[in-house]
């Protein structure tokens, strides 16, 4: 059995992380460039190299998605662990703010009387302010299918969907959906997987994109 070596800083860590994913990842890969850098950071967050089949990129997603950032746009989230899992530092240095709306009183209310999901009452609550926002989806097929349905609807126009909710009801058709829908870039994973860390992993490497490339500009 190999030593363990306990007393590696984060950053060094990272750097393991990466290289082993490079070298596991072999070539030629289905991904280049900064979507192989999202798509390693999703693989990184869950240790899970099936991913490299599963993830699904509108082509104007990457670029739309650091646009959004640069200009310190509003992130939603479905959920408040997505949201803690985005880089407040991050997003600090961009100006961008992270909300949640599940714990809101009105939208607890809301669902109650609409006998539906908080996710699906969160998005109502919030679909005013979603033009060339970026909507973060790593749980609630509810959540994703009505944000579609106001995209159809021409009632809103996020700069971005990232879309990975994840389970075994609607989660699979919810993101199929999301794929035909031709009006947003979205970045999503087909199939049953997905979640609130993945989900979040990837406005954090999108960020990372932009703040690279603004300290060497």
């Amino acid at each position: 059995m190999n030593s363990i070596d306990t007393r590696l800083e984060p950053g060094e860590i990272e750097k393991r992380s990466f290289a082993i994913i490079d070298a596991e990842a072999l070539e030629p890969r289905p991904f280049e460039g900064k979507e192989w850098r999202v798509v390693r950071r999703m693989i990184h967050t869950t240790a899970d190299f099936e991913l490299l089949s599963l993830a699904r990129f509108h082509p104007d997603a990457v670029g739309k998605g650091m646009e959004a950032l640069k200009r310190g746009c509003l992130i939603v989230t479905d959920t408040n662990m997505a949201r803690m899992g985005v880089s407040s530092m991050r997003m600090e240095r961009l100006g961008c703010r992270v909300e949640c709306y599940m714990g809101d009183p009105e939208v607890r209310e809301k669902a109650l009387r609409g006998k539906t999901t908080r996710a699906l009452a969160a998005v109502d609550s919030v679909v005013h302010k979603l033009d060339g926002a970026i909507y973060v989806v790593g749980n609630a097929p509810t959540a994703l299918l009505r944000l579609l349905e106001w995209v159809g609807e021409r009632k809103c126009k996020p700069a971005l969907i990232v879309g990975m909710p994840v389970g075994f009801v609607n989660a699979a058709e919810s993101k199929e959906l999301l794929m035909e829908q031709g009006v947003i870039p979205y970045i999503t994973i087909a199939g049953r997987k997905g979640g609130s860390a993945l989900a979040a992993s990837v406005i954090n490497q999108l960020a990372e994109i932009v703040l690279q490339e603004q300290s060497v500009g």
